[in-house]
């Protein structure tokens, strides 16, 4: 399909979506490295909404215009605190609002070049929790983004509609693991071996997991003893409204 033939950007109106809104960015931890692996980019209402306020106003009839405003909005941002560097700036995207993928990133493509934000760094993340009813497209997407060098992502991972099943259809470059399947696992024998089993497939598949929602030095203690390396949550950071928080800043020692 050609530019001019997808739907949604011939027919995406750039007024659609009425409330105004910014991103808030929590920092992705390397905590081997001891560096900012990345940044997520968190919708938030520029009058202190929460994602769940802004989120709520999301239409089928503004889907895709939101969803190219909020990818626009983040690399701006970037592009004027971390343009240097190599740190990745992850992104939500819906993959019911992706009409076509080679079309549909036209106007993130061009955000980059005009902030000189370099496109191999730009993460892209959808969640298990949207309702996929069409499996080929996603896996399609996830395909045509890998091949234009961008890097994947699979969000909350263990919570959501399909679970493994899903990495029987795609494998994206990263999975993040769901808090609630992290959260107190340093007291849960059965989430510790849950998790060991993940790792073992993760690594066989050569995927990459990512800890998500960590509050507590004794979860990040066993995340890292079964060997996962990459941390986002509380314990690190907070999410920060147009904020890119550096490795020194961070609220834990993350020896």
């Amino acid at each position: 399909m050609s530019e001019s033939g997808c739907f949604g950007c011939r027919n995406a109106d750039a007024n659609a979506f009425a409330l105004p809104f910014t991103m808030a960015f929590q920092p992705i931890v390397d905590v081997q490295a001891q560096r900012i692996w990345g940044y997520e980019a968190l919708v938030r209402g520029v009058g202190g909404q929460s994602a769940l306020q802004v989120l709520s106003h999301v239409t089928e009839a503004n889907r895709y215009a939101f969803d190219q405003a909020c990818r626009v909005r983040a690399i701006e941002l970037a592009g004027r605190h971390i343009a240097r560097g190599d740190a990745k700036l992850s992104i939500n995207f819906m993959p019911n609002a992706v009409y076509e993928p080679k079309a549909c990133i036209r106007a993130t493509l061009d955000a980059a070049s005009r902030m000189q934000f370099d496109p191999r760094r730009l993460m892209f993340e959808f969640t298990e929790n949207e309702h996929m009813s069409d499996v080929a497209h996603v896996s399609n997407i996830v395909s045509e983004y890998r091949r234009m060098g961008f890097t994947t992502a699979l969000d909350d991972f263990g919570a959501g509609y399909a679970g493994l099943s899903l990495l029987a259809h795609f494998q994206t470059d990263l999975i993040k693991l769901d808090m609630e399947l992290l959260r107190d696992i340093d007291s849960s024998p059965v989430k510790q071996a849950i998790v060991r089993g993940l790792v073992a497939i993760a690594s066989e598949l050569g995927i990459t997991l990512l800890a998500e929602g960590i509050e507590t030095e004794a979860e990040l203690a066993v995340l890292r003893a079964l060997g996962i390396q990459l941390f986002q949550g509380y314990h690190f950071a907070r999410p920060q409204v147009e904020t890119f928080q550096t490795f020194d800043q961070l609220g834990a020692r993350t020896y």
